[in-house]
């Protein structure tokens, strides 16, 4: 009976939130602009790939990422450590690292000033 009146009461509730959702909404509320879909892939055309290109500086690999002669992403393959990316969140910006391999930050403390 205690399983009979806890369905019930969650049937008689369950209504009332969906509404009190609706009810919430602001009288002045309107609709987004509608968003344009994907461009479509037409079959047998190839997909814009990055160009990759691989250089070395001192010991480091770099591999550099473009598309359209534009670079935007470059991995870093030190000598001993893991490789890492760095990209622009913006157009003019500088490079930043926010993957999940930051590079090694070591601190550097005044222990002793002669």
């Amino acid at each position: 009976m205690h399983k009979l009146k806890s369905v019930l009461l969650t049937l008689c509730i369950f209504p009332l939130s969906i509404f009190s959702a609706y009810a919430a909404q602001p009288s002045n509320a309107e609709p987004l602009e509608e968003v344009p879909p994907p461009p479509k892939v037409i079959e047998g055309q190839p997909m814009d790939e990055p160009e990759i290109s691989i250089r070395k500086k001192g010991e480091d690999t770099i591999e550099e990422y473009r598309i359209h002669g534009e670079l935007y992403m470059m991995k870093v393959t030190p000598k001993s450590g893991v490789p890492y990316y760095l990209h622009k969140q913006e157009e003019n910006g500088a490079w930043v690292n926010v993957g999940p391999n930051p590079p090694l930050s070591v601190p550097h403390w005044i222990l002793f000033r002669f």
